[in-house]
């Protein structure tokens, strides 16, 4: 028997933390009839941007995360600010986070992050013939290193570990589906 959706009796948003609030849902079982409350973090969608210079060379960030303690090596990315579409927020992601700008952005798709706790969307584009085109404009609580890697050495980064971020890999995961036809299912 296939699952079904559950009805939702009440739904109260918590408190707001800047980038996310908390919501619980009240919500009963189709299957048994029980009640049960969930916590929803709400946010906006976020981007995440695969810069790829004429070089072939792929533009990445290195910063701090204070939920894992310690540096991480990501693509550019951030929230989608109320009333900006996801692809400007890509556009400003990336001029913010690496001073770079393109030639065209392409969308790669969307992904739910973790639709078990989260209701956000994170969408992927491709910055297609980035180029650096000023300097950064980070926010005060950022401090972003610039590099710039092979394409080449994505996959052995990942299988390394110096890419762990599970977003920047599903992010290369769809770039590398769409532009190696011979990967695609």
């Amino acid at each position: 028997m296939a699952p079904k959706t559950w009805k939702v009796l009440h739904s109260k948003r918590d408190t707001s933390y800047r980038v996310f609030s908390i919501r619980t849902d009240t919500a009963q079982s189709p299957r048994n009839g029980s009640v049960y409350d969930f916590y929803i973090l709400e946010s906006n969608p976020w981007v995440n941007v695969i810069p790829i210079t004429p070089e072939g060379n792929v533009v990445l960030v290195r910063q701090y995360r204070h939920g894992i303690r310690d540096l991480t090596v990501e693509i550019p990315g951030g929230l989608v600010d109320e009333g900006d579409t996801p692809e400007e927020a890509a556009w400003r992601e990336l001029a913010e986070e690496t001073g770079y700008s393109a030639e065209e952005m392409i969308s790669l798709g969307a992904v739910h992050p973790n639709p078990a706790i989260q209701n956000n969307l994170c969408y992927t584009f491709l910055a297609k013939q980035a180029h650096k085109a000023g300097k950064q404009h980070q926010d005060t609580a950022e401090d972003i290193e610039v590099l710039t890697r092979p394409l080449s050495e994505i996959p052995k980064m990942i299988k390394d570990g110096e890419i762990t971020h599970s977003l920047v890999i599903v992010a290369f995961y769809r770039y590398f589906l769409e532009y190696l036809p011979s990967l695609a299912p």
